[in-house]
């Protein structure tokens, strides 16, 4: 490949798989961020939402006219976003350190704030399943400065990933042990939890029972040279993306490997896919908002 192109092939199979035959650059959409986070694409809107934790606001770019303006401030120091399955957005806030859905009408219902009494540290990303079960993770990334939340002492005394009954609302222990969890998703048919540990520099898979607990935990990709993961995604062919912060973007192939990597000018937090082809691949990396049209799709959407 070109010096100046994005695409680093570590194995034939990031070649053979298509993965390179996209566009020949990033384009920079939005440069005015402190550390953004966060991406959601919202097809209905043709638009693409996301998280500027310092400063407390969610912004909004519109694919038809590439406006960028602010879709919520204060946001609570939103970071991961996603949707349910009736399309609401369902946010992990880390300032106000609960997890929240956006209702029809605009206002706000807490879904998680407290886990056996005690006020969760600062969620950081959440997933949905089709039954409308919630994981989500709760790192202490927002209490441990005023920087992307509000300096305090955790409750819990520990990080770790909960369940969201989508029946009674309670909230479960989902997976402890972690450092500092802080991506999840699940495979494309829902059987498999990953979840990245940012601290550790791994990331773990789950097996997921019928009634939602967890079992495993083992390994899927662990960082090389002080590489760490933020969160992850997948494509349609079963491939994961993984933000690697000053790594770029690394691609693994299903059985772990990895393959091939997206260069980006600054240290990469998030990705996620859409457009509408869901092949555009958007990426936040610290001040900035990124986006590569590729000939990979992303797993389909809810």
């Amino acid at each position: 490949m070109p010096a100046d192109s994005p695409y680093e092939i570590l194995d034939d199979r990031f070649r053979t798989g298509r993965c390179v035959n996209g566009d020949s650059r990033l384009e920079v959409l939005y440069d005015g961020c402190r550390w953004a986070e966060g991406p959601l694409y919202l097809p209905a809107w043709r638009q693409l939402i996301w998280s500027d934790i310092p400063n407390d606001r969610i912004l909004r770019w519109d694919e038809a006219t590439a406006a960028v303006g602010v879709f919520r401030s204060p946001a609570g120091h939103s970071n991961g976003n996603t949707v349910d399955r009736r399309g609401r957005l369902v946010t992990c806030e880390q300032g106000n350190r609960r997890v929240t859905r956006t209702e029809a009408d605009g206002s706000l219902t807490v879904l998680a704030d407290r886990y056996a009494g005690k006020r969760l540290n600062s969620p950081n990303d959440s997933v949905v399943r089709s039954d409308g079960t919630i994981w989500f993770s709760d790192p202490d990334f927002g209490i441990t400065s005023d920087y992307e939340g509000h300096r305090a002492e955790p409750e819990i005394g520990a990080c770790n990933v909960y369940r969201i009954d989508p029946a009674s609302g309670e909230v479960h222990l989902a997976a402890d042990g972690f450092d500092g969890p802080n991506g999840v998703v699940l495979s494309p048919d829902e059987s498999r939890l990953l979840v990245s540990d940012s601290r550790a520099a791994r990331i773990h898979v789950f097996d997921i029972r019928d009634d939602g607990t967890l079992s495993g935990g083992r390994v899927f990709a662990e960082g090389q040279a002080d590489v760490r993961f933020d969160n992850i995604r997948f494509d349609d062919e079963g491939r994961l993306w993984a933000a690697a912060l000053d790594d770029g973007v690394h691609c693994y192939d299903p059985d772990g490997t990895l393959i091939g990597r997206l260069r980006v000018p600054e240290p990469v937090s998030n990705v996620t896919f859409g457009g509408p082809k869901n092949n555009r691949l958007f990426i936040t990396a610290t001040t900035s908002l990124y986006s590569l049209v590729m000939s990979v799709t992303g797993a389909p959407r809810l």
